[in-house]
């Protein structure tokens, strides 16, 4: 794979990974605490499953098992987004509360989408 990307840190698409499971750690602080080895921890294990994926695939300098790795992320993405309409049908958090977390989901599903894409072009 020949691109410009020195680091997975260069990668915008990692960056707002990093800054998603920021926002899920601090929502999820306001969560009843009989939660913490339920929603709680399956919450942040899928928020920080997003970047880790995505900084393994780009270090495993090869296109296939990047693209597999983005997969992952792909998973973890829709895990949490799930598990974000739950916490608000169960009254943990409110939509407003959520409305940043859902936003770069959103923008992070489009992205890990389009960056699969492309690397799967080259191949």
């Amino acid at each position: 794979m020949k691109t410009n990307t020195r680091s997975y840190k260069d990668l915008v698409v990692w960056q707002k990974g990093i800054a998603l499971a920021k926002i899920v750690y601090r929502l999820t602080q306001r969560f009843p605490s009989e939660e913490k080895f339920g929603i709680i921890a399956q919450m942040r294990r899928a928020a920080v499953s997003v970047p880790s994926n995505i900084a393994e695939g780009q270090a495993r300098h090869t296109t296939g098992e990047f693209i597999q790795f983005l997969s992952h992320a792909e998973g973890s993405v829709a895990e949490l987004d799930t598990q974000l309409i739950l916490s608000i049908e169960l009254k943990f958090c409110t939509s407003a509360g959520a409305a940043s977390a859902f936003e770069l989901i959103a923008e992070l599903r489009r992205m890990l989408n389009v960056l699969r894409r492309k690397l799967f072009a080259r191949q």
